[in-house]
């Protein structure tokens, strides 16, 4: 698989495992899915995408895949320049998971133009945790460690 392809693969792969278990946390507390998309929206374009239809949701789709894309994109380009990251897919996937939350928590959102936002507590430290580590890092990690691995000759 080409560097390229895996990078849009493991972006694709993370962000709807990531998306999904985010529908899940945030409609057992009362959110619709339509809403949580506004609100992944809002963080590009403010208080104004949370009036937005399902135009504004589709955005808020597109940049939510844009980030874990990114997000790929970052650790293909270290596993390339440090081989050891795609030895052990589940160690630094992991580590990887918590590094995402830690800059998505800390970094992206506080910079973002999302209103009232608070840090997380409780529940959804654990919950947003679980879900970077299993549903973003390691699935990351396991597709790049795929796409770099020798081929046979």
């Amino acid at each position: 698989m080409r560097k390229s392809v895996a990078v849009v693969v493991a972006g694709l792969v993370a962000g709807a495992l990531d998306i999904v278990a985010a529908f899940a946390s945030y409609a057992a507390q009362g959110a619709t899915v339509e809403g949580i998309l506004k609100y992944i929206a809002s963080g590009l374009l403010g208080a104004s995408a949370l009036q937005g239809g399902m135009a504004m949701a589709g955005l808020g789709l597109l940049f939510h895949f844009c980030l874990t894309t990114a997000m790929a994109a970052v650790f293909m380009a270290a596993a390339l320049r440090l081989g050891a990251l795609t030895t052990y897919p589940w160690l630094w996937g992991s580590v990887y998971g918590l590094l995402t939350w830690v800059a998505m928590v800390y970094v992206v959102v506080p910079l973002s133009a999302v209103n009232g936002w608070q840090l997380p507590h409780g529940w959804n430290i654990v919950s947003g945790l679980l879900s970077h580590i299993f549903y973003v890092g390691v699935p990351i990690a396991h597709i790049t460690r795929h796409a770099l691995r020798p081929r046979a000759a």
